[in-house]
Order: structure tokens, then sequence, then C-alpha cells
């Protein structure tokens, strides 16, 4: 067996320090975001059309121009509502997605602020938006407060999960030890549990395994006490509450991508392939809106686009790009299992065009 890499032996000695046994929130942070060894923070190349590039996984910008394209018609409709001229992106990626926002919408985006962790995407990113330089700057936190239209296009997914499991009497919670040269996962007593269980354990089969999700509803909750004026915008998969926490889901939703293969083991191949889980976007809405945000919408992707004119745009389109496009809306593909929800702070009343049609609000 290889010798454990840098990030392993760093895991190894939290696990250690913690009295042998790590939450899989605090694994997962570790994996993906340990500066210059976690996943998200290391060399290696994550985005990419195929494997033989050495990438894991595609996003919808590099898909194809023309999803940046169809959501630059909602955030310029935000932009305008809000009195603002400010695009803040999380988690930018290759820059493509700003890329888009910036051709599409011009000199309407009087400044560009990017909020990555990861200093080696930044310079792609940089590389990317040379043509927009003196607009774009980047951040690696978000300030106290500040004003304009925020989008996150797969940000929420990658953020830290704690994992429940069912024995068929209790919930435990899930984390990491060490069993001789591996890690390997533990339970221990916990009073949590999922949201939509309440006070009592519905018809879950012994062995069900879920996620709970505090850091990404605390980081809608942070966003609503800084964002002063404006609307945001949030791209991700998943589910209403109902949906995601369904007796019969007893897998859970956490799943890995490495060179464009799905599979479902975090332990392995560690700071080596993308750890993510689908999103409670039920979750995600109450939170925002406890922290005074108005819920302006909440639709599958592909009814989102339709709205911001993707169809119109595909008339314009060669076949491969439409073929492409097509990626983007059709149910089998991201059309229904992307989900969009939108934010607005009080005082921004608008009808956001993404959600004329198909507005799902009533199921979260």
């Amino acid at each position: 067996m290889s010798s454990p890499s840098e990030l392993e032996q760093q895991i190894r000695q939290a696990i250690a320090e913690a009295g042998g046994w790590l939450p899989f929130d605090r694994f997962m942070a570790l994996a993906l975001y340990a500066p210059g060894l976690g996943y998200y923070s290391n060399e290696r190349q994550k985005f990419g059309l195929m494997p033989a590039s050495g990438s894991d996984f595609v996003t919808a910008p590099e898909l194809s121009p023309l999803f940046g394209e169809a959501l630059a018609a909602q955030v310029g409709q935000a932009l305008e509502a809000s009195g603002t001229g400010t695009v803040w992106e999380f988690g930018a990626g290759t820059g493509a997605l700003a890329a888009q926002l910036l051709e599409c919408l011009g000199e309407r985006i009087r400044r560009y602020v990017i909020v990555d962790l990861s200093g080696t995407l930044r310079q792609r990113q940089a590389e990317k938006l040379a043509p927009w330089r003196v607009r774009v700057e980047w951040l690696d936190e978000l300030p106290a407060s500040f004003e304009g239209v925020v989008v996150g296009n797969e940000v929420l997914d990658a953020m830290p999960v704690q994992l429940l499991h069912f024995d068929g009497r209790q919930w435990l919670e899930r984390g990491v030890a060490i069993d001789g040269e591996r890690f390997a996962w533990a339970d221990r007593p916990t009073t949590l549990q999922p949201p939509a269980t309440g006070a009592e354990v519905p018809s879950y089969v012994p062995g069900t395994v879920t996620e709970i999700h505090p850091q990404g509803e605390a980081f809608v909750r942070t966003l609503a006490s800084a964002l002063t004026r404006g609307a945001a915008f949030l791209i991700d998969y998943g589910f209403p509450e109902s949906e995601y926490y369904h007796p019969q889901r007893h897998g859970g939703t956490l799943m890995c991508h490495h060179l464009h293969q799905a599979d479902p083991d975090p332990l392995v191949l560690v700071g080596q392939k993308d750890i993510t889980a689908h999103v409670n976007f039920t979750g995600i809405a109450l939170a925002g809106q406890d922290a005074g945000l108005t819920v302006l919408g909440y639709t599958s992707q592909g009814n989102f686009l339709i709205n911001c004119g993707l169809v119109g745009m595909l008339c314009h389109a060669t076949l491969p790009q439409r073929a492409m496009a097509h990626k983007l809306i059709a149910e089998h593909e991201m059309g229904e299992l992307f989900k969009v929800i939108g934010f607005a702070t009080p005082g921004v009343d608008f009808d956001p065009i993404g959600f004329t049609a198909g507005d799902r609000s009533h199921t979260l």
C-alpha cells in the first residue's frame, strides 16, 4: 500500500487530536479546502468536458455559453430593479460564467467581484477575464456589508455536510476514524436528526444514511446579513425537504466525482476527487427568509433558462451548440435535477423573469 499523502497525514492528525473520531463535515472540509492540499486548493484540474483532459466534471457554463447568456437576462433585470451595478460570484470555477455575464451585460456591470478560496482557480480566472480586468476583483471573504446581485452556480453542493445514520432505533452521527492504514466510517450517538422527522422517526429502513446542511444554511444567513440591497440567485442540484428526506431515499445523496465518474466513497483518493451532496432547498429558503430576505422564486433549471429566453437563443446557434445547450434544459440531463432559487432584500420589488412560469415555491 502506498504511503499516506500529506493531506491524508494532516487528516490523520486531526482525527487523533479529536480523540480518534472526526465528524464528517470536518473531514469533508479538510478533504476539499485544506490550504494547498485539499481538492479545491491544489493544482489538480477540476473542470473540463472530457476525462482525457484530466478533469473530473463539467458545469453548465463550461458546457454552453448560452447558460450565461440566459442567466444574464435575469441578472440584468435584478441590477436594474435594485439600482446597483455590482455582480458578486461565489466559486467562479474557470471564470467561464463571469466571462459570459460580462460579455452579455457590458457596461451594466460596473464591478464584478469573485469570492473564491482557491488560489489556483483564481489564476485561471484572471487569464480568462483579462479583457475585463479593470472591472474584476477577487476577495477571500465577504465584506461586512455590500450591495449588488449575487450568483452562485454549484456552490452550495460543495459545502461540508453532516452525515446521519439510522440504525433502526435512533439517529447516529457518522464520522471518520482510522482502521489500520485506511479511513473508516464510525458512528456516535447524537441529538441531531433530519429536519423532516420532527419528534417521531418515520418509516426509515435500518441503515438509512442522509445529510444535514448547517454550513450551507449558515452561508445563506451570512449572505442575508451582509447584503444591504440587491438579489441573489443560487443554482444547484437538489430537492425540497419532502423529497430530500423521503424514507425511500435511504442512501442519501453524498457522491464523489473523479475523471467524470461518480462514486459514493469519499474516504479514498482523498484530495483527488470532488465530494458533494445535493441541496435541501427548503432549508436554504427558510434560512434566507428567517434572515430577512424575500424568496423570489424556486424552479427547475430548465424552466428558469427557458423563462430567460434560452429557446430563442438556440435559433441562432449551430447544431453542435444546440446539442450542448439542450443538456441544460432536458429533463434527463441537467434541466430537472438542477434547481434555481432567488432571493431579494427588503425594498427590492420586482417580478423576476426566471420564475415567470413553473415557479415551485409552494413545494418548499
